[in-house]
């Protein structure tokens, strides 16, 4: 297993996405984006998805380059559509529409549709906390890509519809950021290519049962992504469903159906709001840091060395591998050396 340095991974990335027909500037907010993925330990989105993002590129399933049209716009809310762009380009400009907005009118509303694979969701929501907003993101899958049964169900129907929240503070953002499933799908598929099982709990075949083997999730007919929750999974099932609903059918875009009138992409639903609007900017300030402390202050049980909070476990990882490199499983690196010799592309010594 390579540990390979941030840098050079980005410039390998950028590299690739050129390759396979993007925009210098364009590949290296994307390489960027996937790399920041990897450093904070969300393997699943990060640049082992370059092979089918560049896949996509000839299908004409990723657009690079494409244009964020603006189907509607008022003071506080922004539709628009991606034009099947890439997804880390096409929601950034997004929340950059929706903080200016939340700055004038205190918050704002955002709607993205036909937007390729917005990547890992933590990244706006750091972007709106690096304007001092609290923000919220929901995606669905455009309608496509099914994974997630209903407690009782041994069919999929819903996707994994992650979910996140940003709340800007001076240690670093807190941010929230998890897939109303048990796991993401890019990890099983991450497992997967490297050939390993899954931990317990995370998927069960398409009898219901519980499953280790990753290869299940794409059987015929497939299993399934359990949702979260443990022994609860109603109400794992019950936020994806929510999450569905805003970010499919709010949206103006597509929910989950039996056949896909599109390709998988991301239907996005986003909320910025400026804390100055509200109950004031260094009222809020004052609350989330004294909530903060008090909480990092509890008691700790034994062996336990500090109390964590949303953001934290990412920062921790990134700084590790800032310092020692990315590691890349041996089946992901082998999968992006083989579009790298197909793409002539040098790989990183």
């Amino acid at each position: 297993m390579p540990n390979i340095p941030a840098d050079k991974l980005v410039q390998f990335a950028t590299a690739l996405l050129q390759a396979g027909g993007v925009s210098a500037d364009e590949a290296r907010l994307v390489a960027k984006s996937l790399v920041a993925a990897n450093l904070m330990g969300h393997d699943s989105h990060g640049v082992m998805r370059i092979p089918y993002y560049l896949e996509g590129v000839p299908k004409g399933e990723v657009k690079p380059g494409a244009e964020l049209t603006i189907v509607k716009e008022t003071d506080s809310l922004v539709q628009a559509d991606g034009n099947w762009g890439f997804g880390q380009t096409q929601a950034r400009r997004l929340t950059e529409r929706l903080i200016a907005k939340a700055k004038k009118s205190g918050v704002a509303v955002g709607t993205l549709v036909h937007s390729c694979h917005i990547g890992r969701l933590g990244e706006y929501c750091e972007q709106a906390a690096a304007a001092d907003m609290v923000s919220l993101l929901m995606v669905n899958t455009h309608g496509a890509a099914r994974r997630v049964a209903p407690p009782g169900g041994t069919a999929p129907r819903l996707g994994t519809n992650p979910i996140a929240i940003g709340v800007p503070h001076p240690d670093g953002a807190l941010v929230m950021d998890f897939g109303t499933s048990a796991t993401a799908e890019g990890k099983v598929r991450v497992k997967r290519i490297a050939g390993q099982k899954c931990p317990d709990g995370w998927l069960l075949d398409n009898a219901g049962k519980p499953t280790n083997d990753p290869n299940s999730l794409y059987g015929e007919p497939p299993g399934t992504i359990r949702p979260f929750g443990g022994d609860q999974p109603h109400k794992g099932f019950a936020l994806g469903l929510m999450v569905e609903i805003f970010a499919g059918a709010l949206s103006g875009g597509v929910c989950i159906r039996e056949t896909p009138i599109n390709q998988i992409g991301n239907c996005v639903f986003a909320l910025v709001v400026d804390p100055n609007h509200v109950g004031g900017g260094e009222h809020f300030a004052r609350e989330v840091r004294g909530l903060i402390e008090f909480i990092r202050t509890c008691p700790k049980a034994n062996g336990v060395s500090e109390i964590l909070l949303p953001g934290d476990p990412e920062r921790k990882t990134a700084a590790v591998r800032q310092s020692q490199g990315v590691p890349i499983d041996d089946g992901n690196w082998n999968q992006l050396l083989k579009f790298a010799e197909r793409l002539k592309v040098p790989a990183p010594t």
